[in-house]
């Protein structure tokens, strides 16, 4: 099963390559990583998709609190977020098949973001199930390119995830 898990973090170099160490010393597979900075530009989330139990998220949370950048971990459970992922799709698309393409697109509720005269190239935001979906109706015209960044997550209601790191000092 996947598991989602946000996590707070100082904003400053070496702090993702500290946080996908940990993961890997452990033998754990990462799904997907995305990561940004928050209302606060002090501060990175990095959301984390992972297979794995209960009981393995437990443990890195656990882990994950023991280093010196991370302010907060959350596991998301599905009922308590909202997650979406982004994804481009470049599609071969000649003059006969351009109107049919669009269709698609459409009923998707996705955008073309670049035209060609062989290519359409194309945004879709959603989960996993809606781009898989649409991806199986653009194959048959041939895919020649699909980029995806991963699930983004935020929970739902007036929990937040935030916090205040004090002002950098002046010297």
């Amino acid at each position: 099963m996947l598991q989602c898990l946000s996590v707070l973090v100082e904003n400053r170099a070496g702090v993702l390559t500290r946080v996908t160490s940990l993961f890997a010393r452990r033998g754990f597979n990462i799904e997907s990583l995305a990561v940004g900075t928050t209302q606060n530009s002090a501060v990175s989330r990095i959301t984390i998709t992972l297979p794995g139990d209960d009981e393995l998220v437990r443990q890195l949370i656990r882990q994950l609190h023991k280093l010196p950048d991370v302010l907060m971990v959350r596991h998301l459970t599905p009922e308590d977020h909202f997650s979406r992922e982004l994804v481009f799709i470049k599609v071969r698309a000649d003059a006969s098949s351009r109107a049919q393409i669009l269709q698609v697109v459409d009923i998707f509720r996705g955008h073309v973001i670049d035209v060609s005269p062989t290519t359409l190239t194309i945004e879709l935001s959603g989960k996993d199930d809606k781009i898989q979906a649409l991806q199986g109706m653009l194959e048959p015209y041939g895919i020649l390119e699909l980029v995806r960044t991963g699930p983004i997550a935020i929970e739902r209601g007036e929990r937040t995830m935030s916090v205040e790191l004090p002002a950098a000092e002046d010297q």
